[in-house]
This record gives C-alpha cells, sequence and structure tokens, in this order.
C-alpha cells in the first residue's frame, strides 16, 4: 500500500494565517513485502537558508522513484516501460533500491 499526497504545504504562514501548496511532501508504504520499520529520508531542515524559495520545505526525493521501485521490485514492471508509459519521460529518475525485503 503507498500513501502519497499530491503536494505538500509551506513552511512558512501566509497572509491569512494558514498554509499554501509547497513542494515537498511524504509517502508512507505499508505491506508484509517492505523492508520496514524504517524512515527513508535526506531531511534538509526548515532553518530560513534551507527553505525552498524561502518558505517551502526542500523536496530531496523525488516520489516517482519511490513509485518506481515497488512496480519494479515487487511487480516487475520493466524500467523501460516505468520510464516510457507509466511515467513519461522519466528515464532520469532512476527506481529507488531497497523497499523490499530479500525473497
Amino acid at each position: 500500500v503507498a500513501i502519497i499526497t499530491e503536494f505538500g504545504r509551506t513552511a512558512r504562514i501566509n497572509g491569512t494565517d494558514g498554509t499554501d501548496h509547497g513542494t515537498a511532501t511524504v509517502a508512507l508504504l505499508a505491506g508484509g513485502a517492505l523492508k520496514g520499520g524504517r524512515v527513508i529520508a535526506d531531511w534538509p531542515g526548515l532553518k530560513p537558508g534551507k527553505l525552498l524559495e524561502g518558505r517551502d520545505l526542500k523536496p530531496t526525493t523525488d516520489l516517482r522513484a519511490v513509485l518506481k521501485g515497488l512496480l519494479k521490485d515487487h511487480l516487475r514492471v520493466e524500467p523501460a516501460v516505468l520510464a516510457t508509459k507509466v511515467f513519461p519521460d522519466s528515464v532520469v529518475v532512476k527506481p529507488m533500491s531497497g523497499l523490499l525485503q530479500q525473497a
């Protein structure tokens, strides 16, 4: 099971004391085949100098890499199909490895 949002929220408060659609997001994976019990992240931090454009949490992982890794390793979808059909024009985004337990 992959739970993924299409956008995050800004780290900075806007003019109406709320937040706007942001750039970075999060994914939660669950299932028996996963190598679980861990967090995979490259935390950029929330200091002003670390924010994207001074307001957003900086994305560090392309979510297509996560989904490509799951589809390639669990469902055996060929990388060429992932890069051209499932996620068109995404050849530069490599599938994330190490998400599943060793068989």
